[in-house]
Formats: C-alpha cells, sequence, structure tokens
C-alpha cells in the first residue's frame, strides 16, 4: 500500500478498507436497532444499481444499433469508420455498469455448497465470504481509477480507426470553455474516456459488496436472492 496517498491527511487505504470496515462493525454491533436508520440508505443505493443496469443495457442497445448500421454500411457501399471499436467499448461499458445490478439480482454465480451445511457455517462464512469480496472489488476499484488516471496524464490515444469531435474530449475533462471553443475537428478517442465505464462499474461493484455485507450484518439475512426461473 506504499502508493496509497493520503487524502484530506490520512492514507487512502484507511478511507477504502478501515473505515468501511468500521461501519461493518458497528453494524454487527448494533444488529436491527439500526435497520430503520439504514433503510433510507439502502432504498437510495438500490436506485443506483438499477440506474447501473439501465445504463448496461443502454450500451447494449448501442451494441446492437452499431452492429446494424456497420451491415447496413456494407451493403451499400458507404465507409463507417471506427464502428468495431466503438462496439468494442460499448460492450465494457455494458459489462462494467452491469456488474453491481446483476449481483443484487443474484445473477452472478456463488457457490453455496459449504453454506448449506450448518446455519453456524452458513452466517459466518458468508460473513467472510462477502468481507473478502468487498476488499477484493475494492482494490479492483482504486487499480482502475489508476490505471484511467495513467492513461489521462499520458494523453494515450487509440490505435484503431475510431475517431470522436475535439469538443466531446473537453466535455469529459469538464472543460466547459474549451468544449465551446472545440469545434468538430475529429481526434482519435482518447484510452481513458471508454475506460471510465471501468472505473464506474468497480466502484459501483464494491459499494454494493460493502452494502451488502451491511446489510447481512443488520438483518442477518444476505440480500443476494437469486430470481426464480421458469
Amino acid at each position: 500500500m506504499r502508493d496509497f496517498s493520503p487524502v484530506m491527511g490520512l492514507p487512502l487505504w484507511v478511507w477504502l478498507f478501515v473505515l468501511p470496515s468500521i461501519i461493518a462493525a458497528i453494524c454487527f454491533v448494533a444488529g436491527p436497532r439500526i435497520e430503520k436508520l439504514m433503510r433510507p440508505i439502502w432504498r437510495t443505493l438500490d436506485g443506483v444499481y438499477f440506474a447501473s443496469g439501465v445504463i448496461a443495457a443502454f450500451f447494449m442497445v448501442t451494441i446492437l444499433l452499431l452492429i446494424v448500421a456497420q451491415m447496413v454500411a456494407r451493403w451499400t457501399g458507404i465507409a463507417l469508420p471506427g464502428t468495431t471499436e466503438f462496439a468494442g467499448y460499448a460492450m465494457a461499458a455494458t459489462s462494467f455498469f452491469a456488474l453491481c445490478h446483476a449481483m443484487m439480482r443474484g445473477a452472478h454465480i456463488r457457490v453455496s455448497i459449504i453454506l448449506n451445511s450448518t446455519a453456524f457455517l452458513k452466517k459466518w462464512l458468508d460473513i467472510f465470504a462477502v468481507f473478502a469480496a468487498a476488499v477484493i472489488a475494492t482494490y479492483f476499484a482504486r487499480y482502475a481509477v489508476k490505471t484511467t488516471a495513467f492513461s489521462e496524464m499520458l494523453n494515450d490515444r487509440t490505435q484503431g480507426q475510431d475517431q470522436i469531435p475535439e469538443w466531446l474530449v473537453k466535455l469529459f475533462q469538464l472543460d466547459l470553455s474549451g468544449a465551446l471553443e472545440g469545434g468538430s475537428k475529429l481526434v482519435y478517442t482518447p484510452v481513458w474516456i471508454p475506460q471510465l465505464a471501468m472505473c464506474i462499474g468497480t466502484i459501483l461493484l464494491a459499494l454494493a459488496l460493502w452494502d451488502t455485507l451491511t446489510r447481512l450484518l443488520v438483518t442477518g439475512k444476505n440480500p443476494i436472492v437469486s430470481e426464480s426461473v421458469e
């Protein structure tokens, strides 16, 4: 953790691992007594997870539209450079934005053969599994953000045929004045723009796992329930 630079006077690993662990410990000690207090937070987070799933569905439809556009372009002899790359970016965005929503819907594979042995093992192994997954996901999210920041610092550009308007790049950089003055000049896509989906998706996954841990400790029940398929 040598590269976890301080934030607000504390090392980053304290904010990412120690603070959530302390909150989880408080939830374990307090138990059902703070359930009423946590309910509004859980409802808000459920809305965030659902919105992330909607965004994933949007990018999935985008993949379909890009493929159809590429087929039509081939039939009509019109050149549409970069559609393959944009479809790849949309696929990555679909995968990462869907992570938290799919997990809360029970769509991720969970091996429960040992959990079903005894009630004691089910409780403590479930807590340990969710805690370990939250720590791993937090590591993943931290280095996803670091990778994206490094790509932006190096101004790394795509090696494909995809190009986007320069004003859009400025907009992603939150440079509103630059976006207005950027014009319609096309530039090769900065790699950090599609990597933003990876950052957001992994952060939401880590948040969902810590959220799942607090719900499990407060209510005694894992909120991840697989949907029945007929």
